[in-house]
């Protein structure tokens, strides 16, 4: 039951989509852990981060700098306050993208508390201005405002209090070094297995008042893509149909039921990702073929099949991205059921996925 707040992305209009809507959001404000003891999986991120606060607990000082990077919907955002709660102190959130100017930088941190803890979600998105003038406040909390401009500008230093950054990024690759290296703790947030889905969906069920049995909970636990936002989007889903189409209660066959109407398959796949798999597998043969082909094939953006269905297709082992083009791998084959042609079952492809 952790989570964080993402951008609007054309993945968050699907059921299986990482990013968080405005529903989600408002659920997920009343399900969030309030301390590191209620935050389910990421056992080592846990581990660490709760020596970090305690030991600085133990100083009296403010925590250092903490960057937690990783996929939407894992617990970024959820991590940020559990920090500020476990510290005692308050928080202010905002994004990378929200501050485009050093100036607007400079009115936040001016106005922090000692102490407070600032959540800087998408952080890979702010304005090299800023991120600039933030080096500094991280390091001597201190900030040189510019007064004027050309020759007759000054710099007016202006003193901060102590104060914890918490950055949250999807592309921690995007940081510049200068700004990963001031971060005292980074932690990577990795997908969750099934039981500690399962975990999450039944702590979940008990805050929403939805009985549910074991089998359920592992039947929605299954095909959540090892996000718990999703699986806690799917619970609410389910819940829904169990209310109306039964007597309220979930289990493995009206998970299962439910999950076929929104068009959820066993694994996770959604009508976006089939489609993909299905042009690939049926109108070119498995591949290889180009990005653009197959967006016009499923009738959709380039960029939406680029970045909306294939990451996870890819990570499930369904698709290979090659110098060649897109090519299906046998078990994107073995999960619609169908028979590979002759050439690429005696050869699994292989060629294809070396670019030979």
């Amino acid at each position: 039951m952790n989570w964080d707040d993402t951008a609007d992305t054309p993945a968050a209009e699907r059921l299986v989509g990482a990013s968080a809507d405005r529903e989600d959001q408002a659920v997920e404000a009343a399900l969030r852990p309030k301390d590191l003891s209620e935050f389910i999986g990421q056992e080592k991120v846990r581990e660490q981060l709760d020596l970090v606060l305690r030991a600085a607990r133990a100083r009296g000082a403010t925590a250092d700098h903490v960057l937690l990077s990783g996929a939407p919907g894992l617990g970024k955002t959820t991590l940020s306050m559990i920090i500020a709660a476990e510290m005692n102190a308050p928080i202010r959130i905002t994004s990378g993208p929200a501050i485009q100017h050093a100036g607007d930088l400079a009115a936040i941190l001016s106005s922090l508390q000692e102490g407070e803890v600032l959540f800087l979600d998408e952080i890979h998105r702010m304005s090299r201005p800023a991120e600039e003038m933030l080096y500094m406040a991280m390091e001597d909390f201190r900030v040189d405002v510019i007064v004027g401009k050309g020759p007759g500008a000054t710099a007016i230093p202006l003193e901060l209090p102590p104060f914890t950054l918490v950055g949250a990024t999807t592309r921690a690759g995007l940081l510049p070094p200068p700004l990963r290296d001031r971060f005292g703790f980074t932690a990577h947030m990795e997908f969750y297995e099934p039981a500690e889905l399962e975990r999450v969906i039944h702590r979940s069920a008990s805050l929403l008042d939805v009985e549910i049995d074991a089998d359920g909970a592992a039947e929605i636990a299954g095909r959540s893509r090892g996000t718990p936002r999703i699986a806690n989007r799917l619970l609410r889903r389910v819940r829904d149909y169990a209310q109306v189409k039964a007597d309220g209660r979930i289990t493995r066959e009206i998970a299962s039921a439910a999950l076929a109407v929104y068009e959820v398959d066993a694994r996770g796949l959604d009508r976006l990702d089939r489609a993909v798999l299905e042009a690939l597998l049926k109108l070119f043969g498995g591949g290889p073929v180009g990005l653009s082909t197959l967006a016009v094939a499923v009738g959709e953006e380039r960029e939406t099949v680029e970045e909306v269905a294939e990451p996870f297709l890819v990570r499930e082992g369904l698709l290979a991205r090659t110098p060649r083009g897109r090519v299906a791998t046998p078990a994107a084959w073995a999960h619609l059921g169908l028979t590979p042609p002759r050439s690429q079952a005696a050869g699994n492809g292989q060629g294809d996925l070396f670019g030979a």
